[in-house]
């Protein structure tokens, strides 16, 4: 299986201050499209104007580029992985990029926070305790539906969730700071309060510090749309979901489900029942936590 290779002219963002989201201060992809095959991806939105999206590619010379950018920051931070494209695709197991990306990142001292599916980010363990003795390390594991067979309905090709737990357990076992995004919540398919109940018990038993949930439902736009309901009609056919969807949300960007009040208070109450901390400021407080005192006490 070979990939097929880009030019890029950078490989790592300007530096974000004070960035709400898990406070990261740089970005970096090291590959373009993803082969996942998730029917609701935002990432399919025109907006990003990523041509071919299901087409997995990477970004030529990316590890010398990455050396060479990070080698030249003036501050350092936490950088970014896995918004718009997996960094644990089927290729990065023979290609090792982001392995590589991440070694580079551990020789000039920045701190990390990854986003997947895959489990194969337990191989590069190794590199992230590397990387948590001096600077922080987030991973965020992405979880929809407890239920592995409806999983391969709508994340068809990426590992069930019954193996991102393992994952978890096997990063968090390690002393990396582990959690879970909790996104999409898929109106009429996995908006049950059964399913929110089993993600966050099974969260508990796998070691997960967080679990972080961006509302109770999806959004919708363009192209994406047009993808995601081409897919409902395909996979929920008996259940006629594409009708129901437009007549309950029309061409709204937000579609929250209409269960989402009783959901975030069963969501809520669950984590707090296991000790999982799900508020942003917190878990951004609780995985720089350690780094920011080691810090303060150098001064």
């Amino acid at each position: 299986m070979s990939i097929e290779y880009i030019k890029a002219k950078k490989l790592i963002s300007q530096y974000i201050p004070n960035n709400s989201w898990f406070d990261i201060n740089y970005n970096m992809n090291i590959y373009k499209g993803c082969c996942h095959g998730c029917i609701y991806c935002d990432s399919r939105s025109e907006c990003y104007q990523i041509e071919d999206f299901d087409r997995v590619r990477a970004k030529e010379k990316a590890v010398e580029a990455i050396g060479k950018e990070l080698k030249g920051k003036r501050k350092k931070g936490v950088i970014g992985t896995g918004a718009m494209s997996d960094p644990y695709n089927p290729f990065e197991k023979e290609y090792e990029l982001t392995r590589e990306a991440l070694k580079e990142i551990t020789r000039y001292n920045f701190g990390v926070s990854i986003a997947t599916k895959s489990p194969l980010i337990t191989r590069d363990i190794d590199i992230l305790k590397e990387i948590s003795r001096r600077s922080p390390v987030l991973i965020k594991i992405t979880v929809t539906t407890f239920d592995d067979d409806l999983c391969k309905r709508i994340e068809p090709n990426v590992a069930p969730s019954s193996e991102r737990f393992k994952a978890i357990k096997q990063l968090s076992d390690s002393g990396i700071y582990t959690g879970i995004l909790l996104m999409p919540i898929l109106p009429f398919i996995n908006d049950s309060e059964d399913n929110i109940r089993n993600i966050v018990r099974e969260a508990h038993n796998s070691g997960a510090k967080f679990i972080f949930a961006y509302g109770m439902g999806l959004t919708l736009r363009g192209n994406q749309r047009a993808y995601y309901y081409e897919q409902l009609s395909r996979l929920f056919q008996r259940e006629n979901l594409v009708r129901k969807y437009i007549h309950t949300y029309g061409d709204r960007y937000e579609c929250e489900s209409s269960n989402g009040k009783k959901l975030w208070k069963t969501f809520t109450e669950e984590c707090n029942k296991y000790g999982i901390i799900y508020k942003m400021k917190d878990i951004i407080k609780d995985y720089r936590k350690n780094y920011e005192e080691e810090q303060l006490s150098l001064f």
